[in-house]
């Protein structure tokens, strides 16, 4: 069949679960047993070779439930043109959002928010597959007027219009053979959480950060939020690890009501934190504002939970942070993650995206690649997050040099997972978890003729 006239002809999905809560990797104050999940979405098309490959990040239960929104999708895409829906990913991005009974269902925020853009993102990743480039360049490349067009300036055009995203990016675009030049050569900063999850030990804690100043990191991130005393004396043992060089993070993960967010963080301040990141409900803007004055000069950093654009544009719009943290599958996929990226540029807030989980470090490397090479035109004071878990499973995972991502080379969106992957992890009947719950009954047997 001719790509002219080439279809979408299934929709395939995957609940994979991967059993991370077993070593305490991923653990925090509010999420103290994370199994690393994902929801997975194949868009399947009769063009021969073409795949389009997506997902949204869960932590175990209810992963299920995220799959069963990412089906309910199903009827708007099988069946699209393929020219047509990768010359214009916008056009189902708005059909989707635009689903008046999906739409109850949020709006625009929650499961089916998400599972819009597991789906937006898995065309998104058959676009740059079909255009032969890594996902980064292909925006790159793009026409300004093109990308603004991608973009839904509703609920956001009060403190960003059409002409202001068209400037921003035709700005953006001088400069931009070079900085993708040093792209390919250096790479994009970033920085680790992974000493720092709440369930390990200081012993850990403390080889691992000085193993990430050994590899080349300038910043880690600690877990914070759920005991001061352990807070103190873990930033204590981190701060000995590192020296007086090295940025550190903390990371509170919505712990804290407003008042107790800063009387903590100003506890951990002797540690000199960089950032103070998510220290209350990433819904209360007005909240984020207060704990921002605060506890300055230490800066607010948050957005891994941030539903949509209209949250970030309010927390711009009163200065509630001083670091936005996107997440790549948190909101409707590449194109509201534009809307956010501009917003950031507009109002001259640092993007540090949030990353680690499953597959999201691959995912969000072309967000943050995408913004210096064509938008904000810079990596001062912006980092993206890696975590060391889970890359392995990925045909095109990410790499990191001397505390630097390289820039992916290969087409797509570095979506895409291995099929034996698939065939091992998905729950409950790939081959992982059907031997654990064996071993499980056994284990139950044994102890019960004992």
């Amino acid at each position: 069949m001719s790509a002219s006239t080439a279809r979408v002809t299934a929709v395939d999905t995957y609940d994979i679960r991967f059993p991370t809560s077993r070593e305490l990797d991923g653990s925090d104050a509010m999420n103290p047993d994370p199994d690393y999940s994902a929801a997975y979405v194949v868009l399947r098309t009769s063009e021969g070779g073409h795949e389009g490959h997506g997902f949204t990040f869960t932590i175990g239960r209810g992963n299920d439930v995220q799959v069963a929104a990412i089906n309910a999708l199903r009827e708007h895409i099988v069946g699209r043109r393929v020219d047509e829906l990768c010359g214009d990913p916008g056009s189902l991005y708005g059909d989707l959002i635009g689903d008046s009974q999906l739409r109850w269902l949020g709006p625009e925020k929650g499961v089916m928010h998400m599972a819009i853009g597991a789906v937006v993102n898995a065309v998104w990743d058959l676009a740059a597959k079909r255009a032969d480039k890594p996902l980064w360049q292909l925006l790159a490349d793009a026409d300004p007027a093109w990308l603004v067009s991608q973009i839904d300036f509703r609920y956001i055009a009060d403190a960003l219009t059409p002409q202001d995203a068209l400037e921003l990016l035709t700005k953006g675009k001088q400069g931009s053979t070079e900085r993708a030049a040093e792209l390919r050569r250096r790479g994009y900063p970033a920085y680790t959480t992974s000493p720092g999850w709440l369930g390990y030990s200081d012993e850990k804690l403390t080889r691992l950060a000085k193993r990430a100043v050994a590899d080349g990191f300038t910043q880690i991130k600690l877990k914070v939020g759920a005991d001061l005393d352990d807070d103190i004396r873990r930033c204590r043992a981190g701060r000995e690890a590192v020296g007086p060089d090295i940025r550190i993070a903390i990371d509170a993960n919505q712990r804290w009501n407003v008042d107790e967010a800063i009387e903590w963080t100003r506890a951990l301040a002797e540690f000199d934190p960089y950032w103070i990141e998510e220290p209350t409900s990433p819904d209360d803007v007005l909240g984020h504002a207060t704990i921002r004055r605060g506890v300055h000069p230490i800066k607010v950093a948050t957005g891994e939970h941030v539903q949509n654009r209209i949250i970030f544009k309010q927390l711009l719009q009163v200065g509630a942070i001083d670091v936005l943290q996107l997440d790549s599958a948190r909101v409707a996929g590449v194109n509201e993650n534009l809307a956010i990226l501009l917003l950031a540029a507009k109002y001259d807030i640092p993007v540090c995206p949030h990353a680690g989980g499953v597959g999201l470090c691959e995912l969000v490397q072309h967000l943050s690649m995408f913004d210096y090479v064509a938008l904000s035109g810079t990596t001062q004071d912006r980092v993206i997050e890696f975590v060391d878990h889970l890359h392995q499973h990925f045909l095109d995972p990410v790499v990191i040099d001397a505390g630097h991502y390289r820039a992916p080379a290969a087409p797509g969106f570095s979506a895409t997972m291995y099929q034996a992957t698939i065939d091992t992890y998905t729950y409950p009947g790939g081959a992982f978890w059907v031997a654990d719950a064996a071993a499980a009954e056994d284990a139950t047997d044994s102890e019960a003729r004992s």
